[in-house]
């Protein structure tokens, strides 16, 4: 005698399967974002601190 029945198994197998697709479904749009913003330069007449140019 067997403690479940198969069909206990197919049906669990079956909802972690649809519950998998919904979370990815929800997750999805996030990958399009960006993972951080993109940098930004200095401009070229600003001085960096701690650097020292020397006066023309």
């Amino acid at each position: 005698m067997r403690l479940f029945k198969p069909d206990l198994y197919r049906s669990f197998g079956i909802g972690f399967g649809i519950g998998a697709l919904l979370v990815g479904a929800s997750i999805a749009p996030h990958f399009e974002a960006d993972l951080a913003t993109p940098a930004k330069a200095a401009t070229a007449d600003t001085q960096a601190e701690g650097v020292f140019a020397p006066t023309p």
